[in-house]
């Protein structure tokens, strides 16, 4: 039996990175994290294309023109949806995590969903490089892996 697993070796790929401007000191905490994991994983860091986009809700349009171009082997959404007093982020969330996985399926190409979501600010700051970690990291690593994967099969 063939296995395929992924490794985590980034040297070689591009990857862009499509970034919420809105919450953006919790954002910048995310690239920074994502381009870290890049960068000891092997890649390049000349090879990271950083889109900027006003928010959340805009991620997945810049995401599929960037994966139907087949320029970049993945795309990584980066932002940070906090919960208020309405359900406007239960539906910010529910549409672009729909949309990141359609993409994918889509073009073939992996976008991976780097999106924080919190119940409020304490736990968005947790997730975007304290105590839970970051998650723009671990993002990049689940891309680079999947990329590995992809050309494995």
């Amino acid at each position: 039996m063939k296995e395929v697993i992924g490794t985590l070796n980034a040297q070689g790929m591009k990857i862009a990175l499509v970034v919420s401007r809105f919450n953006s000191f919790l954002t910048e905490q995310l690239v920074k994290g994502a381009a870290d994991a890049f960068v000891r994983l092997g890649g390049d860091e000349k090879d990271l294309l950083l889109v900027r986009v006003p928010g959340a809700y805009e991620i997945p349009l810049v995401a599929k023109r960037l994966a139907a171009a087949k320029a970049v082997d993945a795309v990584l959404a980066l932002g940070a949806v906090v919960q208020g007093a309405t359900a406007h982020a239960d539906l910010i969330n529910q549409a672009t995590a729909k949309a990141f996985e359609e993409i994918s399926v889509e073009t073939g190409v992996p976008v991976l969903d780097g999106v924080v979501s919190a119940e409020n600010l304490e736990q968005a700051v947790e997730r975007c490089g304290t105590k839970q970690g970051n998650k723009g990291f671990s993002a990049m690593q689940s891309a680079v892996e999947m990329v590995n994967v992809l050309k494995g099969i």
